[in-house]
C-alpha cells in the first residue's frame, strides 16, 4: 500500500507535461522578433526640448471639430494607452470620432534637472495647448488627463480655464491625505530633497519603480512571474506579459524641482485639495473649474485609491460634472475587457455631446 498516495505514473505525466510546456515556451521566446507597442499611426507636430506632441491619425472621415489633448503622467510612458492594437484606449477614442493629440514628456537628462512645475505646466503644457488652438483656430480644447497627468491637468484648468472646453480625468490623485494608499503615507515622511540631492538633482526611474513594487511586493515582484511561467506555452500571453513589463520598467527620471514640489505641496501638505496650491505666484483656484468635467476612477486602484479621487467632484463648482467608477485596477481601466468596451466610447460620446 502506498502510504503517501504517490502515483508514479501521474508524476511522470506531470513531468512530461511541464517539460513540454517549457520547451514550447522556449521556442515561443525564440520566435519573438519584434515587440510591437504603440502601433496607432501618429504624426509628430510639435517639439520643445525633450517634449514631443503627436497627432494621432483619425479613423473617421470627419472627426470632432474640437481636438483632445491627452496629458499622461511624468513617471511612466503614455503608450500604456496604446499598449497593443486590440487593447488600445487611443484607438477607441479615435473610433469614437475624437481628434487626438498626445503629449510625450520624453526622458529628462541632467541638463533638465532644474525643471520646475511651472516649466511643465506654464511652459510645455501651455505651449502645446497654444499650438493646437492656433492650428485649429480655436479658443479652447478638450483635455484628458491620466493619473499624475490628470492632477497637472486640473492645475492647468484652474489657471487657464478659458482654454479648456471640457476636462476628463482618469485615475487622478487629488486628496493626497487619504489613508487608503501606502504611497500617500510614505510620502508624508519622505525626505524628498535629500533623495534628489543624492541623485544629483535627477531621481532615477529605477528608484521610483522600486518604490512602486514595494507597495505590493509579492504580487508585483513574484506572483506575476509565476503566472508567466504557467503561460509559457501561450504565445499571445507571453507577448502581453512582455509588453506590460516593457512599459512598467520604461520609467523616465524625474526633474528635482518638479518632483520636490509635487511631493511636498501635494502629498505632504495636500494643498490642491485644500485649495491652497500656488504656481508661479498665482493661486490655483479650484473655483475656476466651471467647465464640464468627467471624472473616472478604478475601485481596485492601489496607487490612486478611490478615496483620493472622489472629493474632487465636490471641490469644483462646475454644474456639469460626473463621477464614474469601474471595478478594475489602476492599469485595468485602460486594458481590461470591460474598460476597453466602456471607457473609451463613453469619453468619446461625453465629449461630442458638449460642443
Amino acid at each position: 500500500m502506498n502510504k503517501f498516495n504517490y502515483d508514479p505514473q501521474k508524476s511522470i505525466q506531470e513531468a512530461v507535461k511541464t517539460t513540454t510546456k517549457l520547451m514550447n515556451g522556449l521556442q515561443n521566446m525564440m520566435d519573438i522578433e519584434d515587440l510591437e507597442i504603440a502601433t496607432t499611426p501618429k504624426e509628430l507636430v510639435y517639439t520643445e526640448d525633450k517634449v514631443c506632441l503627436y497627432r494621432c491619425k483619425p479613423t473617421v472621415s470627419k472627426p470632432h471639430p474640437i481636438p483632445v489633448l491627452v496629458v499622461y503622467a511624468l513617471v511612466n510612458r503614455q503608450y500604456m494607452l496604446d499598449i497593443q492594437e486590440n487593447k488600445s484606449t487611443v484607438r477607441r477614442w479615435l473610433d469614437a470620432g475624437l481628434d487626438v493629440y498626445m503629449l510625450d514628456w520624453g526622458y529628462p537628462g541632467h541638463v533638465d534637472k532644474y525643471l520646475t512645475m511651472e516649466d511643465y505646466i506654464d511652459g510645455y503644457l501651455n505651449n502645446a495647448v497654444d499650438f493646437i488652438l492656433e492650428k485649429h483656430n480655436l479658443k479652447a480644447l478638450n483635455i484628458i488627463g491620466i493619473c499624475q497627468g490628470a492632477t497637472m491637468s486640473v492645475i492647468y484648468s484652474a489657471l487657464y480655464a478659458e482654454k479648456v472646453k471640457n476636462l476628463v480625468t482618469l485615475v487622478m490623485p487629488f486628496d493626497f491625505h487619504t489613508k487608503d494608499s501606502l504611497l500617500n503615507r510614505w510620502a508624508l515622511n519622505m525626505d524628498i530633497d535629500s533623495m534628489i540631492g543624492a541623485s544629483r538633482g535627477l531621481l532615477s526611474g529605477d528608484m521610483m519603480n522600486f518604490g512602486y513594487n514595494m507597495l505590493k511586493p509579492f504580487e508585483l515582484s513574484f506572483d506575476k512571474y509565476i503566472y508567466f511561467i504557467d503561460k509559457l506555452d501561450d504565445k499571445d500571453a507571453i507577448m502581453d506579459f512582455l509588453r506590460m513589463e516593457t512599459w512598467i520598467y520604461d520609467s523616465p527620471s524625474q526633474a528635482g524641482p518638479m518632483l520636490s514640489k509635487f511631493v511636498k505641496d501635494l502629498y505632504r501638505d495636500n494643498k490642491l485639495a485644500k485649495n491652497e496650491l500656488e504656481l508661479g505666484g498665482r493661486k490655483v483656484d479650484l473655483k475656476n473649474i466651471k467647465m464640464p468635467v468627467l471624472c473616472m476612477l478604478a475601485q481596485k486602484d492601489h496607487l490612486v485609491p478611490p478615496a483620493s479621487t472622489r472629493p474632487f467632484i465636490d471641490a469644483i463648482p462646475s454644474t456639469d460634472k460626473e463621477l464614474l467608477e469601474y471595478p478594475v485596477g489602476h492599469i485595468g481601466i485602460f486594458v481590461s475587457t470591460k474598460a476597453l468596451k466602456d471607457v473609451g466610447p463613453k469619453i468619446g460620446k461625453w465629449i461630442k455631446e458638449r460642443k
